[in-house]
């Protein structure tokens, strides 16, 4: 980016995270993301070579590091200015809730992105002991399919079948599953009104949620969706 030559926070900060992709690639690696393979596969659009730059800015500016890993792989990691971010780019979710989410569009409603996303915030520690497969199902004008395979030392995302047997089926429109994802509908009540239908053993079904952490924007659409309805209350009485 072209520096704004002012002598002001904003616009050092902007010179620094304001490019296109920086600030959802950043997003990428709070959620844990590390690799670059990783970061790629949560940001659909972006070319492999513009994806390098942006990483080798950020290490200019010293917002992550680039380290050796297991078995001569590179990765990236955040460095203390890095994961200051977080605050920030949780503020910038929180408007966007505010004032700019509503309705997905068909465009945005990519099965493989939005599994992705869930992968990233499994919690693992309650996880059954051996390995489980979740197959989702959904409907809708493009209807897909995706599985994750779930083990306590890693959760992996398949846009084919894998080789493993499917434990759990979970049936949904994926619009709804968004709505579920980012909190805007309750999964119990989902349950009962048969939005979501859950097919497997009985007690994979009744775990299954708990494993799920949500969008980690999620509690601001809670609360803009309470907001919504005391105003609506008011309005009627």
């Amino acid at each position: 980016m072209q520096p704004y030559n002012q002598y002001c926070p904003v616009a050092r900060a902007s010179e620094i995270v304001g490019d296109r992709w920086t600030i959802l690639i950043m997003r990428e690696m709070i959620l844990g993301s590390c690799r670059f393979n990783e970061i790629e596969r949560g940001l659909p659009g972006i070319s492999r070579s513009l994806l390098a730059s942006r990483l080798r800015d950020l290490q200019r500016y010293a917002v992550i590091e680039r380290l050796s890993g297991a078995v001569h792989t590179t990765e990236y990691h955040l460095t203390d200015a890095g994961r200051d971010l977080k605050s920030v780019i949780e503020a910038l979710g929180a408007w966007g809730v505010n004032w700019a989410f509503d309705e997905p569009l068909v465009e945005e409603m990519d099965a493989g992105l939005v599994i992705w996303k869930v992968h990233q915030r499994i919690d693992r520690s309650r996880l059954p002991e051996r390995r489980t497969v979740v197959e989702f199902e959904f409907s809708g004008p493009r209807p897909q399919r995706v599985w994750l395979v779930l083990e306590r030392s890693e959760v992996s995302v398949c846009v084919t079948p894998p080789r493993f047997e499917t434990d759990l089926v979970v049936r949904t429109s994926l619009a709804y599953f968004l709505h579920l994802w980012f909190g805007r509908v309750d999964f119990e009540t989902a349950l009962r009104c048969g939005a979501v239908v859950l097919e497997g053993a009985p007690s994979l079904a009744r775990e299954f949620p708990k494993w799920l952490l949500w969008s980690p924007l999620a509690r601001f659409v809670r609360e803009r969706e309470v907001r919504r309805s005391t105003i609506g209350i008011s309005a009627a009485q």
